[in-house]
């Protein structure tokens, strides 16, 4: 069985998902085709929004996740958006990889948030750094 990751350990791999997202939304954001499709940049502005909301909180687990909370949903609309106009604006494979990309780092967001909510249930040391 393996160990319950850290609130440290969590906060890193939301923080590695979040590389991930990143790169999405450079990616999106200096692509010639967001040119004649603007509806691509939301998922920039959501990503950039994101990592600026939750890069203040990475020493602060608690808030971190708080944050992560508060700010997930509208990044997972903006990830459904994308997936829904990327192909409209192009297919090549650089946009249906960034459709997985951002999926991904959703999911692993998704994840991440649900074994915080778990570990600060079970409170004490669980929550040690």
């Amino acid at each position: 069985m393996q160990a319950q990751p850290t609130a440290t350990e969590l906060v890193e791999q939301c923080e590695n998902a979040m590389a991930h997202a990143w790169m999405v939304r450079t990616f999106v954001k200096h692509s010639e085709e967001v040119e004649d499709f603007p509806g691509l940049m939301p998922i920039a502005r959501t990503v950039f929004d994101t990592a600026r909301a939750l890069e203040t909180r990475v020493d602060d687990p608690p808030a971190y996740f708080r944050m992560l909370q508060k700010k997930l949903g509208k990044l997972r609309q903006a990830s459904e958006q994308f997936a829904v106009d990327a192909p409209e604006a192009s297919t090549h494979m650089n946009f249906v990889q960034a459709v997985a990309s951002i999926r991904a780092a959703v999911a692993e967001l998704e994840t991440r948030l649900a074994q915080w909510q778990e570990l600060s249930a079970a409170g004490g040391d669980a929550l040690g750094k």
